[in-house]
């Protein structure tokens, strides 16, 4: 029997420290090499400006929090992703990335804008409509966490997995206080798939099992 044609991923991390980018990915090298991608780990943006290997990757997994990236780096992913090449990530690796670049914010299809300033406990809610979705199908209703807390402003197209609504109480922004956003979302980018979760401040939150499961999840529904 013919064994499955090997897919291919690219792991692209830095940016802000404080997200820990190699630690958060090197949780999903194993599992990514368990399901059959064949892996390449960048440090550099430039990754985005080789077209021929971005068109034989299947899936592009980012952790690169703030920072800085050009305009011919921001296209060249964007044309990938366009062509069917997957883009998946987590918290501020992929939703707080390149704030000036509101064309790589538009392929994401959200943006951070603030967190309560310290660890909150909090639930992110399945969506009811969307409880039958691949990624989040037989996830509890409400997955507890204790981290930050992310407010983003999101693209009306994109479809919304999971949501999180910000407590009325001292400590939380005036203008967020009762506030629900988007936690967990998908969208298309011509033939690619993307996918962002909120949730991912710290390793230990991608090490929750049940936050670990979404996210291997929406790994592989974004990947071709």
């Amino acid at each position: 029997m013919n064994s499955p044609p090997v897919r291919h991923a690219l792991i692209v991390r830095g940016g802000w420290e404080g997200h820990a980018p190699v630690q958060a990915t090197d949780l999903f090298l194993p599992f990514l090499r368990e399901q059959g991608f064949d892996l390449t780990v960048s440090d550099t943006l430039d990754a985005y400006l080789d077209a021929e290997a971005l068109a034989a990757t299947d899936l592009v997994v980012q952790c690169w929090t703030m920072g800085e990236i050009t305009r011919e780096q921001s296209a060249g992913l964007a044309a990938a992703v366009a062509a069917g090449t997957g883009l998946a990530g987590w918290h501020g690796g992929i939703c707080d990335a390149f704030r000036s670049d509101t064309g790589y914010q538009w392929l994401t299809g959200g943006q951070f804008v603030m967190h309560p300033p310290e660890f909150v406990d909090h639930t992110v809610d399945i969506v009811p409509e969307r409880a039958g979705h691949a990624i989040v199908k037989g996830l509890p209703d409400a997955i507890r966490v204790h981290t930050e807390q992310y407010l983003v402003h999101t693209d009306p197209a994109v479809d919304v997995l999971a949501t999180t609504t910000f407590a009325d109480a001292d400590g939380i922004p005036a203008p967020a206080r009762g506030a629900t956003s988007a936690a967990v979302w998908t969208r298309t980018w011509g033939l690619g798939r993307v996918f962002v979760s909120t949730i991912g401040h710290k390793p230990d939150d991608l090490e929750d099992p049940t936050v670990r499961e979404l996210t291997e999840r929406g790994l592989l529904w974004a990947a071709r």
